[in-house]
């Protein structure tokens, strides 16, 4: 009887100990992968609120904080894109986002914004802000539309786009503002309005050029459909 009772106990602490041992080995998992929360601060806070801003999730300022705005943004993002609806930045709501589970932007999207950064800077370096996103946002509608490459390396690099790659600005130091303004355009804001063109009225001589039909103007620029 006796040998049964410990045979009973050592059964249960084995028992115990395994489950003891994956509780832990949980918990260490989900110590591991990178989430962001309320109360999380830094750049990828700011990258998780552009993007919630520019999709219109999140109302509040872009300042790096995770705090009650971001939080509920975070939640309703979820509830749209059939996600665990926590309000907590974990790898799958992170994806979605098209910001890795390391909490960095994968390697295409961040090769994008630097190519893509270069451009605008180049070919809006001294316009304001917005013109500089809607430079950016002409070279992705052009990858939507058929008559351009659908790749941006394709669309920036076409022969004869643009003027930047023949007069060597687009090898020069890029702008700051530039990469804030890629971030905006990768993220869907168009302020171009659909422009698939844009230019300079001062310096352009094409009668083509300017017999694109004016959707708006933004600093220096033309933008045309």
């Amino acid at each position: 009887m006796k040998s049964r009772k410990k045979l009973i106990m050592a059964l249960f602490v084995v028992f115990a100990v395994n489950i003891f041992i994956i509780t832990i080995a949980q918990m260490s998992k989900k110590a591991g992968a990178q989430t962001y929360s309320w109360g999380s601060s830094g750049s990828v806070v700011r990258e998780i609120q552009t993007k919630l801003k520019n999709w219109g999730y999140y109302k509040g300022s872009v300042d790096g904080i995770y705090g009650n705005q971001t939080y509920d943004a975070v939640r309703y993002f979820q509830s749209v894109n059939g996600l665990t609806v926590d309000g907590i930045c974990g790898p799958q709501t992170l994806g979605a986002m098209g910001i890795s589970a390391g909490g960095t932007s994968s390697s295409a999207y961040a090769n994008d914004i630097n190519l893509l950064a270069r451009l605008i800077s180049a070919e809006s370096r001294g316009e304001p802000y917005i013109g500089q996103v809607a430079v950016g946002a002409v070279v992705l509608n052009r990858m939507e539309h058929p008559s351009f490459p659908n790749t941006m390396a394709g669309v920036i690099y076409q022969n004869g786009a643009f003027t930047c790659l023949d007069d060597g600005e687009f090898y020069q130091p890029v702008a700051d503002s530039a990469y804030r303004a890629a971030r905006d355009a990768l993220n869907g804001w168009d302020p171009s309005g659909g422009a698939i063109y844009y230019f300079n009225p001062n310096t352009a001589t094409s009668a083509w050029i300017w017999s694109r039909p004016l959707l708006l103007e933004i600093g220096k620029h033309r933008f045309c459909a």
